[in-house]
Order: C-alpha cells, then structure tokens, then sequence
C-alpha cells in the first residue's frame, strides 16, 4: 500500500531541505503526486490555478539553467506570482548578509522561497530565519532533494521499481550534492548503490553511507540495472584531482562499445552533459539514455513539491 491510498497518512513537512528528514512513505507520497502532475503536463493546456494567490521567490546564489528554469516554469504552471532574485543583480553584491537579504524579502509578504547556495546548509539557515516554505534548490556539495526526486521517478517510470534496483552513480562523487540525495533516497526505497569514480574523487570514509564502492567501470556496468554518471564539477574542485579529460574519460566515460558489452543497464545523467568526457555522444543520444526525460520528469516532481509544500491535500 503506498501513502497515497493509506486513510491514515498526512504529509508532515513544510520544507523540502533536504531527503534526510524525510521517510520511506514521504518519498513515496511525493513520487505518486509526480504521476497526477505527469498528467497534467501532457494535456492540450498543461495549467492549473493550485498556487494562484501564492508569491514565490527563487533565490539562487550559484549559476543554474535546468534548476531555476524547471522550478519557475512549474511556479507558473500553477499559477504562481514568481519573483526571480540573483544575487550578482542584487544588495548582496554591496556585502548584505543571506539574514538581512531574506528577512527583507519576506517582508514583501511572500509564501515560498526556493534557494540555491554555495554553502551547505544555508536553505536550513533560512528556515530559522522566515515563515516562508524552504525548498533547497542545492546547497553546496551538500544535497540537491528534487533531483534526487526526479532520479527515482525516472527510474521507477522506466524500470518499474525501485526496490532491488542496482544503481551505480560514476564520477566525481567528492562534490556533488546529487549523489548524497540519491543515496539517501534510493537505499531508503529499497535499492542498492555503488559509487564509482576515481580515488581522488572518492570522499574519505564513503563506505559508512551504507554502499559499496569500485574503481572499475566495467565492473559496474555488468552489475548495474542504471548507470548514472556525473558532471566533472571543475568549479568546486581546489585542485586537479586527473591528470586530463581524456584520461577520465578512458577510464570512467560510459562509451558505445559498452552499450554492446553490456546491454541491460539504463543511462542517465542529471546534465549538463560534457560529450566525450562523462559519456560519448552516442551514448548520449542512445534509446536506452533517459536524460531528456529526467528534465520532464524534474518539471512533474518540483510541481507535486510546491503543491505538498503549500499545504496541498492528498488527491
């Protein structure tokens, strides 16, 4: 029986900050509430007035196109009065403290805040400091929910399931936020996760979240149900963790010839894509890659979070 036909299940959250608060029937409410928003987003006019007399802020100190896009392309979809803040544009720039900046906004009587930011933590900062619903957008290399959100959607609409899936997630595990939500959210449903990636990428002491780790791909890929690799996150790393593109890619890039080597097991990849480095083109554009339907699932998920979030009931 899944939450949304248990009588007895209330949805207990007002924030979205990150999977860890949340349980095994949490997670399961807002995939089922995804499926109704799917529907939704495929019909003639893919609209619904669920947020219409909701004013949302989307808070984002860290560049995004997906995120930000997806989330404010849902706010609208629902009806929502959506107010767009960077802080390169903004009072923040002149040395205004993530405190002052978000009580000042709140002032202007707003009901959501989605926030992206450096810092890990800082969306649990700032439900201490407003009245506002929090939905973490990525918070460092901390966690990213609705990606993670989005992930298992997209496995479970592809391969049916979750529980007993084998997810392995490749690359540069050190600095992504998606690979801390994944675990969480994929272990708590049932499947079981391998990391794979070079060692310099690897966090000390990663065995203690609960998965097993490799440094083989091909290992991996005979093992996996779902291959999911990472962006080389450039940015956030203070070193060079690989001595070049090219050589992670021959030893960690899903090319063609393991399409053949290995015919069973999913692709995706939460984007931006880096063609010839993460995945060869090929594998890219492969039938078997659910890429481009992690972007319409994302769409589907951050709906069903601002409908639950915003006090929406069980449908």
């Amino acid at each position: 029986m899944t939450p949304t036909e248990d009588a007895t299940y209330v949805f207990p959250h007002r924030h979205l900050l990150g999977l860890k608060d949340y349980s095994k029937e949490d997670i399961l409410h807002v995939l089922d509430h995804t499926d109704n928003f799917l529907e939704i987003l495929n019909r003639p006019i893919p609209k619904i007035p669920t947020l219409r007399d909701k004013t949302i802020v989307n808070l984002f100190y860290e560049n995004s196109t997906r995120t930000r896009i997806s989330f404010e392309m849902a706010q609208k979809r629902m009806g929502a009065d959506v107010v767009n803040f960077s802080s390169s544009a903004s009072s923040v720039s002149k040395g205004e403290s993530l405190k002052d900046t978000i009580r000042n906004i709140e002032s202007m009587k707003i009901d959501m805040v989605v926030v992206r930011h450096p810092s890990p933590g800082a969306p649990h900062f700032i439900s201490r400091c407003v009245d506002a619903a929090i939905l973490n957008a990525g918070d460092g290399a901390h966690e990213h929910p609705t990606q993670a959100l989005l992930d298992m959607f997209s496995m479970r609409q592809r391969l049916g399931r979750l529980a007993g899936l084998k997810v392995v997630i490749i690359g540069d595990i050190t600095h992504s936020r998606v690979v801390r939500s994944n675990i969480i959210g994929l272990t708590r449903l049932g499947a079981e996760v391998m990391l794979c990636g070079p060692r310099t990428m690897m966090p000390l002491f990663v065995e203690e979240l609960g998965v097993r780790v490799s440094y083989n791909l091909e290992e991996c890929l005979e093992w996996c149900d779902v291959a999911m690799a990472l962006r080389i996150q450039l940015e956030r790393q203070e070193g060079a963790l690989f001595p070049s593109t090219r050589e992670y890619h021959e030893r960690f890039g899903i090319k063609k010839r393991h399409l053949r080597e290995f015919p069973n097991f999913t692709i995706m990849h939460p984007g931006p894509i880096n063609r010839g480095v993460e995945l060869e083109s090929e594998v890219a554009d492969h039938p078997r890659a659910i890429i481009l339907n992690q972007v319409t699932n994302g769409l589907a998920v951050r709906m069903a979070a601002l409908y639950l979030l915003s006090g929406g009931k069980r449908g």
